[in-house]
């Protein structure tokens, strides 16, 4: 059998190491990842290999030739362009037609047995074998299910944590049979888990999955870089080490000098002819390279040294990872999960802070900080953005520093000459970021279309006029400390997920756009942003009936930026107002749930006094709604969204509402009464507003005070709401508690349940196969509906250590009892 390694990726999210070295070549205890794949596949048999390469392809052939070295015969498929995991093999069809082969990636370390793996494939009689592992992260990879006879059931490529339904994933090592290259197309980009396998499931046709047992580690980032180094040197992977191990742990390459005088505390690694001085200290889980010159006094601690480097007197390395061919002067300090380049200069007593990037062929000053390329204010995530958009504490989090480069990121992922515009709240913190946001905007070509201060309805709706995307920075919600950087798309909605990996992408390379002279961006101020907005909502939501209902309400603006578009609002409505709380606060640019709940309750005082239809209280960026009906009583939230649907729906009669899977079910009762229909969306409002902007839905709301009104816009929309709402019931000549009244009463429970990162995935797989027969829904997390109709959810956080789960019975006790049976799954599997 003959074997393919894929080793055409570029490793993007591993520069600056592979700026100039492609991802394969990377060494691991001083080899490149790829020699220990092929040693692999040469302990297993498999000596007739074709490598598929791309980005830097002559370093890969140059290093490894034809194989003899290894005792292997090695042929190349090179690729013009990037085709894909399956698009590549497909590339070299001509060398596997004749017989099953082998398929493993160059840039994964692993010891598994794969003579098990051919094994399991020959006696399925399968077309294609997936090979498994078991991981406690899988987002970043596929996730998979197999049943008893290890047939594929279930499969998902590069899930979000809402989509995890098990830890079982797919290590993109396969076996398979000439027969599949049926089903790839030549010369286009193909991928295996994204186009071919679903096809072949969708046939039928035998796909097996073999779960391996053994060490797997993709080495994709530099955290999983610098972990495969010290795996191997704790000998939790078995692969070859070339060298004498002088001590335990302590191995030495042949021709290394280490002086007596020189501390060595293992596992540690010194490559051939390294030179390492008396009075240095080498400690555990640092590989130095080959030809490494180490002087007196120098500290290494989980450092991963490249070939040819010299680390001068008095130098500290803990943690970090340098490039060949770099030299390292006195006394300089490079901090943890710092990376230098190949071929950099970094001058005496210079400090290089943590995760800081430096790329190949930089000098760093004698005596210089660099803290750059680093989130310096210890952001704590691993991506950027949560679920408000770019969340932290101002000015420790959320600098202007961070606001530049954040906004230089995102003007990077966008044309010259295009179009931003920017708004904030009414708060100090916000308005000066959105000065350093502008500046860089300008600096990357960038034209600026500034709103200053403006509800986050009307910048979303001014955005989609002609804006190639927007920036909002306002104080997060209930935190008065923070604040949130949003980033919308060309229609003013949120990012989608593929656009902020993108961005996120852009902003860990520190590879920003910079303008010429001739090229700075345009900031302009566009005028009657309030009556443009005005005109627009009451051209396009239904108000007929409303002047002649001589309808009264109370509106409470919270002193937020809502109140800024009120006047000439309400006095086009011919609606009969109070308007409380109008004016702006900067002390108070948030509200707390304590604050919201006690306006709540003095807003529900004044309906009740003042004989007003109902009352609608803003959030201070009149994005959300609450209610409160002519008897001054409160209107939950998620209740709220039952009487804004009742109402919709009863009017329109046909058509579609959007809501998140965590609603009520009696939400559908409500929807179908009516003869509408809902969709259900992922718990992520860029879903929800992705329906909400489809042609045919006619409503949308989150449960939060979240509402959609698809006839003029698709994002959420207090004013917009509230407009719709005055419409309705003028028209129904129905009070809100009696709208209230006739919908059931709805018992959904929720609990929050601290799980581990470690054991997010294992705490999915064991949710699924605790819920064995039962109907099983994963289009957010898992949904397992019992045969009575109750319903749990089990979701997890995808920015805490949390997981989420809601359940719904026909009363209280019976949801209590289902959230508490599947609290105890998810902490059996969380321990």
């Amino acid at each position: 059998m003959k074997a393919v390694v894929m080793a055409g990726g570029e490793g993007t999210r591993l520069r600056p190491m592979t700026s100039s070295m492609p991802k394969p070549l990377l060494p691991v205890a001083n080899r490149p990842i790829m020699e220990h794949v092929l040693r692999l596949l040469k302990r297993h048999g498999l000596n007739e290999t074709v490598v598929t390469v791309q980005f830097l392809a002559s370093l890969v052939k140059n290093y490894f030739g034809d194989g003899e070295e290894l005792g292997m015969e090695l042929t190349y498929a090179n690729e013009e362009k990037p085709l894909g995991t399956a698009g590549s093999v497909k590339n070299a069809e001509e060398a596997l037609k004749d017989d099953a082969f082998l398929v493993i990636s160059g840039d994964a370390l692993t010891d598994f047995d794969l003579t098990e793996l051919i094994n399991f494939h020959k006696e399925k009689g399968a077309l294609v074998t997936v090979c498994l592992t078991r991981v406690p992260n899988p987002l970043e990879f596929g996730i998979t299910i197999v049943d008893e006879e290890g047939k594929v059931e279930r499969f998902l490529e590069k899930p979000t944590w809402g989509q995890v339904f098990s830890d079982t994933v797919n290590t993109g090592i396969y076996v398979m049979e000439p027969e599949v290259f049926n089903y790839v197309e030549a010369d286009v980009p193909v991928d295996w888990s994204g186009d071919v396998f679903p096809q072949l499931m969708k046939e039928g046709k035998p796909i097996y999955g073999y779960v391996a047992e053994g060490y797997w580690e993709d080495v994709g980032t530099h955290e999983s870089y610098v972990k495969a180094q010290a795996d191997v040197l704790e000998g939790k992977v078995d692969v070859d080490i070339d060298g004498f191990e002088i001590s335990p742990g302590v191995w030495v390459a042949e021709g290394a000098e280490v002086h007596p005088d020189a501390v060595l505390r293992g596992p540690l690694y010194i490559g051939d002819y390294a030179k390492v001085e008396a009075g240095a200290e080498i400690r555990e889980h640092t590989v130095v390279g080959s030809n490494v010159v180490v002087k007196s006094g120098a500290f290494l601690h989980k450092a991963v040294v490249h070939d040819n480097v010299y680390i001068g007197q008095h130098s500290n390395l803990r943690g970090c990872v340098v490039g060949k061919n770099t030299d390292i002067m006195r006394a300089a300090r490079i901090e943890d999960g710092a990376v230098i380049g190949d071929e950099c200069l970094i001058g005496e007593e210079s400090i290089v802070q943590g995760n800081v990037r430096v790329y190949p062929f930089k000098t760093i000053e004698a005596g210089a900080f660099v803290n750059t390329s680093v989130i310096w204010e210890s952001r704590g995530q691993a991506h950027l953005f949560g679920a408000r958009g770019v969340s932290g504490i101002l000015n420790v989090e959320i600098t202007p520093e961070l606001a530049v480069r954040l906004a230089g990121a995102y003007a990077t992922t966008l044309k010259k000459g295009s179009t931003v515009t920017t708004a904030r709240d009414h708060s100090r913190g916000a308005r000066a970021l959105k000065r350093a946001v502008i500046s860089a905007l300008q600096a990357s070509a960038i034209d600026v279309r500034d709103l200053e201060n403006v509800p986050l309805p009307v910048a979303r709706q001014q955005t989609a006029r002609g804006s190639a995307g927007g920036i909002m920075i306002r104080t997060s919600p209930g935190v008065p400390d923070s604040v949130d950087i949003m980033f919308f798309d060309g229609q003013g909605a949120d990012l989608s997920q593929g656009s902020q990996r993108k961005l996120d992408r852009v902003f860990a390379r520190q590879e920003y756009r910079r303008a010429f002279p001739g090229e700075i961006g345009d900031l302009y101020f566009p005028a009657s942003v309030f009556d443009s907005y005005t005109g627009s909502l009451l051209r396009n939501v239904d108000t007929t009936g409303i002047a002649e209902s001589g309808l009264k309400v109370v509106v409470d603006a919270s002193n937020g930026s809502a109140g800024l578009v009120l006047p000439s609002l309400l006095g086009k409505l011919g609606v009969d107002s109070l308007t409380i709380n109008p004016g702006l606060d900067e002390s108070r640019p948030t509200e707390t749930a304590e604050m919201r709940r006690k306006g709540l309750v003095r807003l529900g005082e004044i309906v009740a006094s003042s004989g007003a239809a109902f009352g609608v209280r803003f959030d201070p960026v009149g994005e959300r709604l609450s209610l409160v009906d002519e008897k001054g009583r409160i209107i939950e939230d998620d209740r709220a969204l039952l009487v804004m649907l009742d109402l919709v729906a009863a009017e329109r009669r046909s058509g579609r509402v959007a809501l998140p899977v965590t609603t009520t079910r009696i939400a559908e009762q409500v929807a179908a009464y009516h003869g509408t229909q809902v969709e259900w969306t992922t718990t992520s409002p860029d879903d929800l507003t992705r329906v909400g902007r489809e042609e045919g839905t006619i409503f949308g709301g989150d449960g939060k005070g979240g509402f959609i009104v698809p006839e003029f816009s698709g994002v959420y929309d207090g004013t917009a709401a509230f407009v719709r709402l005055i419409g309705l019931v003028a028209r129904t000549q129905l009070t809100l508690s009696q709208i209230d009244a006739r919908i059931p009463r709805a018992h959904v429970h929720k609990r929050d349940l601290a799980t581990p990162w470690a054991v997010k995935g294992l705490v999915m797989r064991r949710v699924v196969e605790a819920a064995g027969d039962r109907f099983v829904d994963t289009t957010d997390g898992v949904r397992v509906v019992e045969t009575d109709g109750r319903w749990v959810m089990v979701l997890p956080d995808p920015a805490e250590a949390v997981t989420h789960l809601w359940a719904e019975g026909p009363d209280d006790a019976s949801a209590q009892a289902l959230l508490d049976e599947w609290s105890a799954v998810v902490d059996s599997a969380g321990r």
